[in-house]
């Protein structure tokens, strides 16, 4: 997925500390997990710049990066029993 998913924005409330909303229907049940019978879904939070039209300087979107899919050969595969250096 290559389109930006935005979730939700907010306002910086101090250094530390930052207040959003996230709307959950706009999360493709796709790009949610479980894990130990919770359900997660992972976000980036971005710190803007420059408040929007409305006054918000945060915003929040699906992290919709998946790693590339990528086989290591075994050693029964390849035969190789040694290191490679």
């Amino acid at each position: 997925m290559s389109d930006k998913v935005y979730l939700g924005n907010g306002k910086k409330q101090s250094a530390t500390w930052l207040k959003s909303s996230i709307c959950l229907s706009d999360i493709p049940q796709e790009h949610t997990f479980e894990y130990n019978g919770k359900k997660y879904v992972k976000v980036n939070i971005n710190i803007n710049d420059t408040p929007n039209e409305w006054g918000k300087d945060v915003s929040i979107s699906l992290d919709t990066w998946q790693p590339e899919e990528t086989s290591v050969p075994t050693v029964a595969e390849t035969g190789e029993t040694d290191l490679p250096f």
